[in-house]
């Protein structure tokens, strides 16, 4: 089959699936603090229908695939769909993206139904300030998870995602740098986007990936860069110049990526999205509803594909806020 392209050349390899829209946490950046209509169950997406998707898209070229929600740990029966789509040929790379409060209870189950790599978002160590991001006291919970995560090694690289802002990221950053030392997790700074429901992101609040590891610089010394493993990989990785733990930068603001970007996105109710921040959706779930062959769904996705947007235009004049908050986009 030929390969999944865009207008622009770029080889589309990775797909990133919301599962539910539904998030037992309300952070600032995300959502507001009395949460987001919740979808219907039958406007979202079926595993049957996930799975479905997923081997047409994979048949297409996708190599890599990472569950989002929402957080999709709330969702029923999740490891059921891992196991699924674990057993799709041509599938290189099965990952998720969690907050981490339930991983204690479910980390076993996601290892067993074949879960490989895992993301989990963490942006304070301190619980008060956790509490204050997340409006939920559970910063223990969270850190019990990944103690448990531990326990199951199919699971790896364990990476740790905080999201990066100015006036509150500072003073973390070198205890977020000494446990990348002691733990085995790759600790990686997301810059703020402008994907929150209140819609009260400004740029002056980003505090830039190069800011941050200025600061890691001034107290370990150099840090040595690893080389990407694809050139499609957003973050930019890092070990300390005695080789022990490893950090990165994910800097969508201030060096955007778009040039090499390979991924597109499935939202819960099945709208597929070829940017993070697009104004225009592709309706899968209607198409998959509708009676049609694989040779149509695959049509539908190439054309939305061909359609990619060059950049995502963050700080130019030009730029317009995606249509949905990033607890609806999937993260």
């Amino acid at each position: 089959m030929e390969p999944l392209v865009d207008s622009y050349g770029r080889h589309i390899k990775s797909l990133r699936i919301s599962v539910t829209d539904k998030c037992n946490f309300r952070c600032t950046y995300c959502m507001p603090a009395e949460g987001l209509p919740w979808l219907k169950k039958d406007q979202i997406l079926s595993y049957e229908e996930i799975v479905r998707f997923t081997r047409v898209a994979v048949n297409m070229g996708i190599e890599q695939i990472r569950l989002t929600g929402g957080e999709p740990l709330v969702r029923r029966d999740l490891p059921d769909l891992v196991r699924q789509l674990g057993e799709i040929p041509g599938l290189r790379s099965l990952s998720l993206t969690t907050n981490g409060i339930l991983l204690k209870q479910q980390a076993g189950a996601l290892a067993a139904a074949g879960l490989t790599r895992i993301n989990v978002s963490l942006d304070s160590l301190i619980p008060e300030k956790f509490a204050e991001m997340t409006r939920r006291d559970q910063l223990a919970a969270v850190l019990e998870g990944l103690a448990e995560l531990e326990r199951y090694p199919s699971i790896h690289p364990i990476k740790i995602n905080a999201v990066a802002m100015r006036g509150f990221t500072e003073e973390e950053v070198l205890p977020f740098a000494e446990l990348a030392r002691q733990k085995a997790y790759s600790v990686r700074w997301i810059e703020f986007m402008p994907l929150d429901a209140d819609q009260i992101w400004r740029k002056e609040d980003i505090l830039s990936g190069a800011e941050i590891k200025a600061i890691i610089e001034e107290a370990y010394g150099p840090l040595q860069q690893i080389p990407l493993d694809h050139p499609a990989e957003t973050a930019r990785r890092y070990t300390f110049s005695d080789g022990i733990g490893e950090v990165g930068f994910i800097n969508p603001v201030s060096e955007p990526f778009c040039s090499s970007c390979d991924r597109i996105r499935l939202t819960a109710d099945g709208q597929l999205r070829t940017c993070l921040f697009a104004t225009e959706e592709t309706d899968i779930r209607s198409v998959l509803r509708s009676g049609v062959d694989d040779e149509a769904l695959t049509q539908t996705i190439r054309q939305a594909v061909w359609h990619k947007e060059l950049k995502h235009y963050i700080g130019d004049k030009s730029f317009k806020r995606a249509n949905r908050s990033m607890s609806m986009i999937g993260g």
